[in-house]
C-alpha cells in the first residue's frame, strides 16, 4: 500500500443537511489507471461521526475532478476542501472542521482521517505559504504556465445543478426518453418536467410524501421516478423512506390498540405501553426531519418481537381450528 498515491481530494458539505458530508478520493497505484472512491460521512454536531454506505452520485465530478476547487457548488453539494497533487497550490486553506488538532471526532472516520494526514504531511508549510503565494501569484503568472492564480476561480461546467450529474450517455439517453414522452402519437406519455419546477423541489416537499409509495409520490409532485430519485440524492436521501414509516407507524397503531386494552386490567402495563408509543412517534418525527437516518436498533428488537408473537398467535388460531373441526 505503500506505493498508493493520493493524488486528488475533494471534501463536499450538504448546504440542506449539514450534517451530511461527502468525500472523493483519487488514488493512483504505480503506472496503473487512477481509482476514485466516493465516501459518505454524518458529522452529528452533538453526536458522533458516522461513515455511511454511500450511493455514487458524483459521477460528472469525478470527470472533471482537477477542475473543482473550494466554493464549486454541485447541486446542495458545495466543495470545502480540495486538494490536487499535481496542482500549484496543492490547496487554498484546510477548515477548522478537518484539522483534528481542533476537531478530535475526525478520529471516528479513519479512511478520512488518513488522507488528510497525507495532506498535511506533505503540504505542512502550505497555510503559512498562502499569504505569499497571493502576494506573488501574478508575477510568477507569466513565468509558469502552470502556477495557478492566487485568485480563487471557479470553474463553470456544462451541467444543470438542478439535477444530480451524470454521464454523457446518460444525458443521451434522457434527452432521447424526453423526444419519445413528448411525441404526439404516444399516448399516455407525459412530458418531462421542467427544470425549473424541479429545482423548486424542496425537502419539505418530500416530506409530505414519506407516507406512501415512491411512484405514488412522484405522481403527485408531477415528476418523473428517475428525477425523484435524483433529487432525493441531492437532499442526501440514499432510500425512500416509506418503508421505515410505515413500519414505525404500524408498531404504534399495534401499542395504540395494547394500550386501550391494558387501561381496564394494568394501569402500570398500560403507562410502558405509552412510554414506547411516544419514543416510536419521536422516532418516527427525526426520521422525517433526517430521512437518510436508520430505526434504531432496540426498536427493530422490537419490532421482531411483534412478528413473533403474531405468527404464533396464528399458529394457536390454525390449531385450534383444526382441533374443533377433528
Amino acid at each position: 500500500m505503500d506505493s498508493t498515491l493520493l493524488t486528488n481530494l475533494l471534501l463536499f458539505n450538504n448546504t440542506v443537511q449539514p450534517e451530511l458530508m461527502r468525500s472523493l478520493h483519487v488514488y493512483r497505484q504505480g503506472d496503473e489507471e487512477e481509482r476514485a472512491v466516493e465516501r459518505e460521512f454524518v458529522f452529528s454536531e452533538c453526536g458522533s461521526y458516522v461513515e455511511m454506505q454511500a450511493t455514487p452520485i458524483l459521477k460528472f465530478v469525478k470527470s472533471h475532478v482537477s477542475r473543482v476547487f473550494q466554493g464549486y457548488k454541485n447541486g446542495v453539494w458545495l466543495c470545502i476542501f480540495a486538494y490536487h497533487a499535481d496542482h500549484t497550490p496543492r490547496f487554498y486553506r484546510i477548515p477548522p472542521l478537518l484539522l483534528v488538532s481542533r476537531n478530535p471526532k475526525l478520529q471516528m472516520v479513519p479512511n478520512l482521517l488518513h488522507d488528510l494526514h497525507v495532506i498535511y504531511k506533505l503540504d505542512r508549510k502550505e497555510e503559512d505559504k498562502d499569504t505569499t503565494l497571493e502576494s506573488k501569484g501574478e508575477e510568477c503568472q507569466g513565468n509558469s504556465d502552470n502556477f495557478q492564480p492566487s485568485e480563487k476561480v471557479f470553474p463553470v461546467l456544462d451541467q444543470d445543478l438542478n439535477y444530480l450529474p451524470y454521464e454523457e450517455d446518460e444525458s443521451e439517453l434522457l434527452e432521447n426518453e424526453t423526444d419519445v414522452e413528448s411525441s404526439p402519437g404516444l399516448l399516455g406519455k407525459k412530458k418531462r418536467a421542467p427544470s425549473d419546477l424541479v429545482a423548486k423541489i424542496s425537502l419539505s416537499d418530500l416530506v409530505q410524501y414519506f407516507g406512501m409509495p415512491i411512484v405514488e409520490a412522484s405522481r403527485n409532485l408531477n415528476v418523473g421516478l428517475t428525477v425523484l430519485k435524483r433529487k432525493c440524492r441531492e437532499f442526501g436521501i440514499p432510500r425512500w423512506p416509506h418503508r421505515k414509516i410505515k413500519s414505525l407507524d404500524s408498531l404504534i397503531h399495534d401499542l395504540q390498540e395494547e394500550a386501550k386494552s391494558q387501561e381496564l386490567e394494568d394501569m402500570e402495563a398500560a403507562m410502558a405501553v405509552a412510554k414506547r408509543q411516544r419514543m416510536l412517534e419521536c422516532e418516527k418525527e427525526n426520521i422525517e426531519k433526517k430521512p437518510f437516518m436508520d430505526i434504531q436498533t432496540e426498536t427493530k428488537r422490537f419490532r421482531q418481537d411483534v412478528f413473533k408473537r403474531r405468527h404464533r398467535a396464528r399458529a394457536v388460531g390454525k390449531h385450534n381450528s383444526t382441533v374443533s373441526n377433528t
